[in-house]
């Protein structure tokens, strides 16, 4: 976080104060506020407080609520060594930081995998961010984290933009790595019922992955990850050690009787975001039929194959601006992951 008199510039205009604008921050600056907010490393709001996520301690199943470390804005990681020394925490859950309360819990069974998924290690993905060594979620199968009923999340053709930071070697070709809008029941209800962003290589049958060999950033619609409305897809691979992703939805309308999205990413040390797609929907995705449910490292049916690490992620109701995603990218480069 920035230090006494740091100056941000949020549309045009200048923004002095002790600590930068979070991701959340400038979100709801360009009217598209966030009603999930997620991290393991830091505060997403430049004005909260509270708890990131908790840990359970195998020894004797104790739970400790992981704050921020005194005068900065990121996860306070010493803490958590203090409270899991000689014996292993997981990650029990994750806190929404936004006012809806969406908090993330460790995910039930579903249609695809009809067992509980397992919580993932506590301390399987240390990273520094910031000059601050901190944890991020490293997920491997069977691992994911669900909450199934939201306050506040886009459902049925209502717009929404999400956008994650994760590991971008840690992954597979396996359904599902994703983040954001899913079902409410745990099953597979078909094609346009569930809206996240996906990263990984998968590739082939209802999977579509672009140019290469992968990672790519794609959105789970349900029967589908999809990298644009046609196939191939020819999206370009990323690859970087930390990725942005970004996947944004907007209603259909009279101007876009065929949906409008589009899926951008970068790398989240330096530079801009790079467009993958901006255009129609798939056929058979618009209108679209959220149903609102939040999943994080699992499909919407808990297809629970793929591997990731996530570090923070946002999801807003609205269509986000080019400006706001370039502010968003800036202010994850300013984070300083890996530094």
């Amino acid at each position: 976080m920035a230090t006494a008199m740091t100056v941000r510039w949020l549309f045009g205009a200048a923004v002095v104060g002790v600590a930068m604008a979070g991701t959340c921050d400038v979100f709801a600056a360009g009217g598209t506020p966030c009603v999930a907010a997620h991290s393991t490393v830091r505060a997403l709001y430049s004005s909260y407080r509270g708890p990131l996520y908790q840990v359970r301690r195998s020894s004797d199943n104790a739970s400790f609520d992981v704050g921020l470390l005194t005068g900065s804005g990121y996860a306070d990681a010493a803490a958590q060594d203090a409270f899991c020394l000689g014996t292993r925490c997981v990650f029990w859950r994750i806190y929404d930081q936004s006012p809806r309360g969406n908090h993330l819990g460790v995910a039930p069974g579903g249609g695809n995998h009809h067992a509980g998924d397992i919580p993932a290690d506590a301390a399987g993905g240390p990273v520094n961010v910031g000059g601050h060594r901190v944890y991020g979620l490293r997920m491997d199968p069977p691992s994911g984290y669900r909450n199934d009923s939201t306050h506040g999340m886009a459902t049925g053709d209502a717009p929404q933009t999400m956008y994650a930071v994760l590991n971008g070697t840690h992954y597979n070709d396996r359904c599902c790595f994703d983040y954001g809008n899913a079902e409410t029941d745990n099953l597979d209800d078909g094609k346009s019922t569930m809206e996240a962003l996906y990263f990984g290589s998968a590739n082939g049958g209802m999977n579509h992955g672009g140019a290469g060999k992968g990672p790519w950033i794609m959105a789970d619609l349900e029967k589908g990850l999809w990298g644009a409305d046609t196939l191939p897809s020819n999206e370009s691979s990323i690859s970087h050690a930390f990725v942005s992703a970004m996947v944004k939805a907007d209603s259909t309308s009279s101007a876009a009787p065929n949906g409008h999205w589009a899926i951008k990413g970068g790398d989240a040390q330096a530079g801009e975001l790079t467009v993958y797609w901006d255009g129609d929907r798939p056929d058979g995705y618009s209108p679209m039929h959220k149903k609102g449910a939040i999943i994080l490292g699992i499909g919407g049916d808990n297809s629970d194959g793929a591997v990731g690490t996530f570090y923070e992620g946002a999801i807003t109701t609205g269509y986000s601006s080019a400006a706001t995603d370039g502010l968003i990218q800036a202010d994850i480069v300013a984070a300083g992951y890996g530094k």
